[in-house]
């Protein structure tokens, strides 16, 4: 499996780029502030089709440019239903401090030509990839994680893209609109916590990290198991 990622924008959020190998059609995951020329990048150097772009979920840092990496490309746009007004709405989303780093600027939001809705537990079949979905709110109503199956080869470990559900060390803030504290520890427990130990995160900011180092470390996880 081929992964490139890369911090994009203001907020460094990190945009993943998945495919098969080199020449393949592959998928984007949150192409955000900025990540239209990092994504033609990686496309262009390995030779790549993007056929999708899935979205964790609707903030303005993880969704900024599905627009035009959809418009490129010609790819569907992947968000849960409850976070899909955000893509014409991303200020209802965000907090009042990052609705003034927009201010000034001439931005145009909407939905793509072509979006289609994630569902809990959802088998997600894109550019010979396979995907598990998981509704996973408390970050926002409409949160999602994307896990590759657990049945790979065994010197390839399963990968969950967190978004804002997980990082290395910490979990996403939950006092935004749409947030909710008690929905995210109820997510940890149930969503989070069973996964295998082995399992690659990648989250939507910072570093990787696995399940089983969070689940040693950081403290959220702790809590709970406490």
């Amino acid at each position: 499996m081929l992964i490139a990622g890369f911090p994009a924008g203001s907020w460094g959020t990190n945009c993943y780029v998945v495919a098969t190998g080199q020449g393949a059609e592959c998928i984007v995951i949150d192409p955000g502030q900025d990540a239209a020329s990092g994504v033609d990048q990686v496309v262009r150097e390995n030779k790549l089709k993007p056929v999708a772009v899935l979205l964790t979920h609707g903030h303005i840092d993880h969704m900024f440019s599905v627009l035009p990496v959809c418009g490129t490309y010609d790819s569907t746009a992947w968000i849960h239903a409850d976070d899909r007004h955000l893509l014409a709405d991303p200020m209802a989303g965000i907090s009042a401090e990052s609705a003034r780093m927009l201010l000034g600027g001439d931005h145009k939001f909407a939905e793509p030509d072509d979006v289609a809705e994630l569902k809990d537990g959802q088998a997600l079949e894109l550019a010979g990839l396979q995907f598990t979905v998981d509704h996973t709110p408390g970050h926002t109503r409409g949160s999602v994680t994307f896990t590759t199956p657990y049945d790979g080869p065994e010197d390839v470990p399963a990968v969950l893209f967190s978004g804002d559900v997980l990082f290395a060390g910490s979990i996403g803030r939950t006092d935004l609109p749409g947030g909710d504290h008690p929905t995210m520890l109820h997510t940890l427990a149930t969503k989070i916590l069973p996964m295998r130990d082995e399992i690659v995160v990648l989250p939507g900011h910072g570093g990787q990290t696995t399940i089983g180092r969070e689940k040693a470390t950081n403290p959220y996880l702790q809590d709970l198991e406490s």
